[in-house]
């Protein structure tokens, strides 16, 4: 094979493998309500699990299930919340401070009290989300996500329709 063809076929493998698997270990320990910072826990399914108060700061939890799930006064700072499905959840006094949350959906999700300080929105879907007390929204940020008319905003602030 020629290298120029052997170059490509590397090139063509090394973007078919996935960027970095979830660590199973991590996951199970999480699931059972341990504190998990800075753990690489995509595609874990948190659904329907009640872990509240507990520290995912930092965390790697990109296309996870929160759908269901009672996670009050939860610490995800910094983490990367990407194309996560939190439908339906509570997430009462939870930190969301510079998180990722691009693409996410908390449709129907309670996130009164929660803190959104400087985190990125960009397409979060919050239809039916209950947020008039969350803390730390800008006009800026709720601009780049998409609610509807049943999206409970603090006052003077608005979200798109999606």
């Amino acid at each position: 094979m020629k290298p120029l063809a052997l170059l490509a076929v590397a090139a063509a493998l090394t973007v078919a493998l996935p960027a970095s698997a979830q660590n199973a270990g991590q996951i199970a320990a999480s699931r059972k309500g341990a504190n998990c910072p800075k753990c690489n826990l995509f595609q874990a399914d948190f659904s329907g699990l009640e872990i509240k108060g507990r520290n995912f700061a930092g965390a790697r939890l990109r296309q996870s299930d929160l759908s269901l799930s009672v996670m009050n006064r939860a610490n995800f700072g910094g983490a990367d919340l990407r194309d996560v499905n939190a439908y339906g959840g509570v997430f009462s006094s939870a930190n969301f401070a510079g998180a990722d949350l691009t693409h996410a959906s908390f449709v129907g999700t309670y996130l009164e009290g929660a803190n959104f300080s400087g985190a990125h929105l960009d397409g979060t879907n919050f239809s039916g989300a209950e947020m008039a007390r969350a803390r730390g929204l800008s006009q800026g940020q709720l601009s780049r996500a998409c609610g509807d008319g049943a999206t409970q905003l603090p006052p003077g602030l608005r979200v798109p329709g999606c």
